[in-house]
């Protein structure tokens, strides 16, 4: 699995990550879930995402389930603060449920879910102090267009790790200034819903024939091919979910993946970038 720097927190991540939102809730499939995390940290996807929101904390707790008896040291946990909760104690407060939730004593990264009613300023302060508490190792965003990591940047005083962002195929926009933004920066662009919540496109369709032709040549699957495009970029990572061994496998193995330029420029055309800046879509 290849890895590359999480903005600038020193730390060397995946590029591709597991991500835990809509995770299941019966009996039988959170142990499949569970299963499925650990397989992807065994297959190189140390990077967990989450989220207080996800499954009320469920997500969180499966996790604290499935990494319990893990080294801590090489995971690289990530959760995320409700904007109905990110007040200065709010956003503390949270911090300790997730905690709790997962079972470990510190978050790696720690992120405002999107933009809510409390003053940016207020929770970067909850977020800076959570680092100096040792609650937390770096601070970051999610959802944020440009204007959005411009203003968040005049408050900090500590870096900016991450930006979480929706970005596929199928959803390009960030390309024109969110991703050269924060790759300027030093800001680690984290892509989810790789796959856009979309089955793979089927032959006789211009995507879908391109992608199985460049996964044949690879030996490889659609879903490879689109994570392997994703994070062609240095400061891109993404975080495809799965709750299935099987399919958390495939995911691994389209860190593996290098694709030629010619190929890059297949996908490009097939899957055309917005010929003018578009506002952030958030999901």
């Amino acid at each position: 699995m290849k890895t590359r720097e999480f903005g600038v927190t020193g730390r060397r991540v995946p590029v591709i990550g597991q991500g835990t939102w809509n995770f299941p809730a019966t009996k039988s499939e959170i142990e499949s879930a569970r299963k499925a995390l650990r397989t992807g940290v065994e297959h190189g996807m140390t990077h967990i995402d989450t989220a207080e929101m996800y499954g009320n904390g469920a997500s969180e707790e499966i996790i604290g389930n499935a990494i319990y008896d893990l080294p801590r040291r090489n995971l690289f946990i990530v959760s995320k603060v409700l904007p109905s909760n990110a007040s200065k104690k709010g956003t503390i407060a949270a911090c300790e449920r997730s905690l709790k939730r997962l079972g470990t004593d510190y978050l790696d990264c720690y992120l405002l879910h999107w933009r809510g009613s409390f003053p940016l300023s207020e929770t970067i302060e909850a977020l800076e102090k959570l680092i100096d508490d040792g609650k937390i190792l770096s601070l970051g965003v999610s959802n944020f267009d440009v204007d959005d990591l411009q203003e968040a940047l005049k408050f900090a005083s500590k870096p900016l790790a991450c930006n979480q962002i929706l970005y596929n195929l199928h959803t390009r926009g960030p390309e024109r200034n969110i991703i050269p933004f924060c790759e300027q920066r030093k800001i680690a662009v984290v892509g989810y819903t790789p796959f856009a919540q979309k089955r793979p496109l089927p032959s006789g369709t211009v995507g879908g024939d391109v992608l199985n032709e460049i996964a044949k040549k690879y030996e490889a699957t659609p879903r490879q091919i689109i994570l392997a495009f994703l994070v062609r970029q240095h400061n891109v990572l993404t975080i495809p979910k799965s709750a299935d061994v099987g399919h958390t496998i495939e995911n691994a193995g389209g860190g593996e993946i290098e694709l030629s330029a010619r190929d890059l420029d297949r996908l490009d055309l097939a899957f055309p970038a917005p010929a003018r800046d578009v506002a952030l879509q958030v999901l």
